[in-house]
């Protein structure tokens, strides 16, 4: 099953699918999902791609395939950009509630296993957030070349003229004006 009008949001009530049979499945198309994300990260753009979830033999396998972009800034000259970002995520969220009977399910024997809420929905946007978090650039450049700062104007090196005079140097240090290292 498809639904094509494109969901808003990253969280989807899948009760339905866990009482179909192993290998049941239905595809969502994700459109214009803004999340909160950490003080650091900033969206660009909105989050957008196809998510996929298939019933397992125990819960939800998500295979979800997502793009955005993160405004930032060049890390050598400060220029605003704009870094996009390709996200591909597969992971199956376990149920917490069993489905006919109602009653809580023991997590005990894998705490750290991703689940589904109480009332049967799949809330894919933390692991999203850690996507994004997980692709961000550490130096993101505006272009592989840029030139970055100058150190005596604090301008772009690729704009303007940047012939700087020289300060005056203190007496002492005079000698070292003319030192050129032996090759």
């Amino acid at each position: 099953m498809t639904d094509a009008s494109g969901d808003r949001s990253l969280s989807w009530n899948v009760a339905g699918l866990l009482a179909d049979g192993v290998g049941a499945a239905r595809t969502y198309d994700v459109r214009d999902v803004t999340i909160e994300l950490p003080e650091d990260l900033e969206l660009a753009g909105p989050i957008e791609g196809q998510v996929r979830l298939s019933r397992t033999n125990r819960g939800i396998l998500v295979d979800a395939r997502l793009t955005t972009s993160l405004a930032g800034e060049c890390a050598r000259c400060l220029r605003p950009l704009t870094t996009p970002i390709d996200m591909e995520l597969e992971e199956e969220y376990l149920p917490s509630i069993d489905l006919t009977s109602g009653r809580p399910l023991d997590t005990e024997a894998e705490p750290e296993a991703l689940r589904l809420t109480d009332h049967h929905e799949l809330d894919l946007e933390p692991s999203v957030r850690d996507a994004i978090s997980l692709a961000e650039p550490i130096a993101p450049l505006d272009r592989p070349d840029c030139p970055g700062l100058c150190v005596v104007c604090g301008l772009p090196l690729d704009e303007g003229v940047h012939d700087h005079p020289e300060d005056d140097i203190d007496p002492r240090l005079e000698a070292l004006k003319a030192f050129r290292p032996a090759e």
